[in-house]
């Protein structure tokens, strides 16, 4: 079971999610999804992290999750998916909503003074063009991990398509 939260981590939290990365975290705004006893699946990440702009609001951290998804990504999925995005104008077109629904997400976070930061540094476009885990070509897939983060978080239509065809969620039970 995922549950969205939207919350600031706590310690024990915290120190999953250390173990998780292999490293302090840097950049983290909000755990935006777990599982049911509260371990983090999904965090939300800052705009900027260490001056720089960092364009995957959504950032998988579960351990398992990242497993069951190199699975698929390793059986070359990938490929078939931007296939199937050049043979289907539907699904380019739910493709490509799901950027704009990541980029309106991204900036519906950021506060004013991000926003001023963001505009003083020079990163509006990076953070306005950049989609899904910040990519530029939003008719090519890149890494499913971000992609199904956004789904966990949001409406992603890669994400549900792996439920779909693998039910990536199985890994949670």
């Amino acid at each position: 079971m995922v549950i969205r939260t939207d919350q600031a981590p706590d310690e024990r939290q915290l120190a999953i999610i250390t173990q998780q990365l292999g490293r302090a975290p840097r950049g983290i705004e909000a755990v935006a999804a777990t599982d049911a006893s509260g371990t983090p699946l999904v965090l939300r990440m800052a705009p900027i992290v260490d001056g720089k702009p960092f364009p995957t609001l959504y950032w998988l951290c579960s351990d398992l999750l990242k497993i069951e998804i190199s699975r698929i990504e390793a059986v070359g999925v990938i490929k078939s998916l931007e296939q199937r995005l050049q043979e289907e104008p539907e699904f380019l077109e739910a493709y490509q909503q799901s950027h704009r629904d990541y980029v309106k997400a991204r900036w519906a976070y950021m506060s004013d003074a991000q926003r001023d930061d963001v505009a003083k540094l020079g990163y509006s476009d990076v953070l306005t063009e950049r989609g899904v885990g910040g990519i530029s070509n939003w008719q090519q897939v890149r890494c499913l991990h971000t992609q199904y983060a956004h789904h966990l978080c949001g409406n992603n239509v890669i994400g549900q398509w792996m439920d779909e065809h693998y039910n990536v969620q199985h890994c949670l039970s």
